[in-house]
This record gives C-alpha cells, sequence and structure tokens, in this order.
C-alpha cells in the first residue's frame, strides 16, 4: 500500500459534478494538480471543510468513521502524515484509544496523534514482562533510563495493570488510557509544526497584525507547491503577502548560502524566490551543497534569487575543497586531478607552489574558507549575477495572493 489513506470525495452541495479519489500524504509535486482537480468539481478553493468524505481505505481501519462527514483537504493530508510516521506499537493506541472514545471527527482524529501514546494497549498476555515495561515506559512518557527499565519488575507491572480494572476490549487491543485526555493540539485552523520529510526550509508565518485570541502559528515547508504556500497563509487569515509576518523556525541550508539570505529579517514578499531557491538546492548532493558555499563566497553574492542563480549554474565552476593555497592547489592538480602522470619517484622535482601560482593566475581563481573555486562559464560570471539581480528586482509571482 503506497498510501495511509485513499479517499473518495465529492460535493457535497453538487453530487451531480461526481467524485475524485486522492491518496494522503499527497505528495508535493502533485499537491498543485490535485488541488486543481478538485476545483474542477468546485471545491479546494477554501480552507475551509468543504469536501464528503464518501468512502475511505486506509490500514486504520478505525478511520472508516470519517466517511459521511465533512473534511478538508490537508485535514486528511496532515493526519496521514502524522499517521505515517507511527510504529506498529502507536498504530495500536491511536486506533485503540479513537474506537474506545467513539471519534468520528477529522479534527479529532489529528489530535489523537499528539497524546495516544500516553495509552497501554495489550494485544499479546502471553508476554507479560514486555507488557509490563511498555505500560511503564507510557507512563513515563516513553522515555526511562535503562537502569530503570532492568530493575523493573515488568510481569508485577502488568499484573498491577490488569488487576487495576478500567481495561477496554477494543478490535485492536485491551487498552488502558491511563489517564489520558484528548487536548486540542490542533485548534481545527492551523496546524501544530510536523516535518513529515525533507525540507531546507521551515518558516513560521503569522499575520503582522498579531494572532487573535484561539488562533496558532503556521508553518511552512519548503520546498512545496504553489498552492500549499497560498492556503498555509490563509490558514492565518492573511490574503496578501505583505501582511504576513515570516520567522525562521529550522533550515538546514548550506551554511554560507543562509548567511547571504538574511533569514533574521525575512519578509511575506520572499516567499517565492525562496521557495524557488528550496526546489532548486533540495537535489543537490552533499558534495554541491560545499561547493555552493564556495561560489557564494567567491561572488559575494545576497538574496535568494542569486543563490538560487548560482545553483542553476554550479557545472559552470570548478572546486577543490579544503584548499587554501597555491602550493595546494599545485599538489592537487598535479597529483590527484587527472590531467598529469604524477610519478611518486620524481616527487623532489615538482614546483608545486609555482605551479599553482601560475594555475591561479591563468584561470583567476580564488581561495577560500571552503577552498579554491573558479568560474569557467561562457557568459562573463559579472553577467551571469546581473540577471540574477534583474529577476530579483522583477521578483517571482505566485498563486493567487496579492502583492
Amino acid at each position: 500500500m503506497s498510501y495511509v489513506i485513499k479517499a473518495v470525495l465529492s460535493n457535497p452541495r453538487h453530487p451531480e459534478y461526481g467524485q475524485v479519489t486522492i491518496p494522503f500524504p499527497i505528495p508535493v509535486d502533485q499537491y498543485d494538480q490535485i488541488i486543481e482537480m478538485l476545483q474542477g468539481i468546485d471545491l479546494g478553493f477554501s480552507v475551509n471543510r468543504d469536501c464528503a468524505v464518501d468512502e475511505i481505505d486506509s490500514r486504520y481501519s478505525v478511520l472508516g468513521a470519517v466517511q459521511g462527514t465533512l473534511v478538508n483537504i490537508d485535514q486528511l493530508d496532515y493526519l496521514a502524515k502524522r499517521l505515517d510516521g507511527f510504529c506498529t506499537g502507536e498504530a495500536s493506541q491511536f486506533q485503540a484509544m479513537a474506537h474506545k472514545l467513539e471519534l468520528t471527527d477529522v479534527q479529532d482524529f489529528i489530535n489523537m496523534t499528539f497524546c495516544c501514546q500516553q495509552a497501554t494497549v495489550i494485544t499479546d498476555f502471553s508476554d507479560l514482562e514486555t507488557v509490563g515495561q511498555r505500560h511503564f515506559m507510557n507512563l513515563n512518557g516513553g522515555s526511562v533510563r535503562m537502569e530503570e527499565l532492568e530493575n523493573l519488575d515488568g510481569a508485577e507491572t502488568a499484573f498491577l495493570l490488569i488487576d487495576g480494572g478500567g481495561e477496554t476490549v477494543t478490535p485492536y487491543g485491551v487498552v488502558y488510557d491511563n489517564g489520558m485526555k484528548l487536548d486540542q493540539a490542533y485548534n481545527g485552523h492551523q496546524f501544530p509544526a510536523y516535518l513529515y520529510d525533507h525540507r531546507l526550509l521551515v518558516l513560521e508565518i503569522t499575520p503582522k497584525r498579531g494572532l487573535a485570541e484561539g488562533k496558532n502559528p503556521e508553518y511552512l515547508y519548503l520546498p512545496t507547491s504553489e498552492h500549499q504556500i497560498e492556503r498555509t497563509l490563509l490558514r492565518v487569515g492573511v490574503t496578501s503577502r505583505h501582511d504576513v509576518q515570516v520567522r525562521l523556525n529550522w533550515d538546514e541550508l548550506p551554511e554560507k548560502a543562509a548567511d547571504a539570505l538574511d533569514l533574521k529579517h525575512l519578509r511575506g514578499s520572499d516567499l517565492p524566490a525562496l521557495n524557488r531557491m528550496c526546489q532548486v538546492l533540495a537535489p543537490l548532493k552533499e558534495t554541491d551543497m560545499e561547493k555552493l558555499d564556495a561560489v557564494v563566497l567567491m561572488t559575494e553574492t545576497s538574496g535568494a534569487e542569486a543563490v538560487c542563480r548560482l545553483a542553476e549554474n554550479l557545472d559552470q565552476f570548478d572546486f577543490v575543497p579544503n584548499v587554501q593555497t597555491p602550493e595546494e592547489y599545485g599538489r592537487h592538480m598535479i597529483q590527484e586531478s587527472g590531467y598529469f602522470a604524477y610519478d611518486e619517484n620524481l616527487e623532489g622535482f615538482y614546483d608545486y607552489r609555482r605551479y599553482g601560482e601560475q594555475q591561479v593566475q591563468q584561470e583567476g581563481g580564488q581561495f577560500n574558507e571552503c577552498g579554491y573555486v573558479v568560474y569557467q562559464g561562457a557568459v562573463p560570471l559579472e553577467e551571469l549575477m546581473r540577471d540574477a539581480a534583474a529577476e530579483q528586482r522583477q521578483g517571482p509571482q505566485m498563486g493567487g495572493l496579492t502583492q
């Protein structure tokens, strides 16, 4: 099964428009396409619950209770992402507690993912030692010192749990709630921070005017789709990027590239360029990221558009990491570059420094803290960077948000 949830959705106001079947989580590269497919049946324009759930297919069979209710497309997507990260034990806890509480609302199911780990579910009574250990860990937030676990009498702990009563028999095991309360981590509007897969930037999004009572920040995970950016802003009540307050929550950008972005002073108008930059950087390997840092230092560039342009043209730069002097560069060229048939028997006759100086002068390269970097492109470097500056002044457009 390549999905966590597969839902058949329809427009409750216009059932004659037919149905669409969507797998969740929605892949980033398919999100815009799916939103536009929903818009074809007059759904998906809003952050409200406008989709009727006609059918649900999931390995989490307890989610069948959502069938016949109204949901927002992003609620199912977020729920699927949360559930996709669950281990077998958490899956049992989630299903057993959802069944015990007779949940039917997607908001409650999302909130259950944040607290079900407090419950104890017994699916096998033949190993009470393990049952007791897991129960002890559940009571202590899922993490205990190894010494405590080794000194624990797991079987006795299990017997005390069973003798204490309070169990509920469910199709997913015998569950003890351990006093768990269904807290409202998700308020029905803004999703709590949750990094589902690899992203380069996580941004906290709030209105410039501040959050209204009962509202929470939203989070953008870049790179993402244009519709996802638009809908994230709408969930905090913003329709113009100028009305957005953006704060860096976390980043995994190359160090020097991050320094070139002034991430402490982000604006809503920066979002399209930042997203485009992250889309270009995301496929890069670690060695490419190191090279990008060196190129950023060489060009003394700033701004997401310029970093993006450099990343797109990395193949026009040569880079030797950890080389700081002409002598080191000369040694690399003669011994490791493959341009020469190096003979270690002639080691005393090589003048690495002189050859390195000659190459640096000829290539116009630069040593910086990352290594040695040189531009080899056919277009002058100044022209390449002027194009990036022109893009920055023009500014990319995005979605249906106003500027």
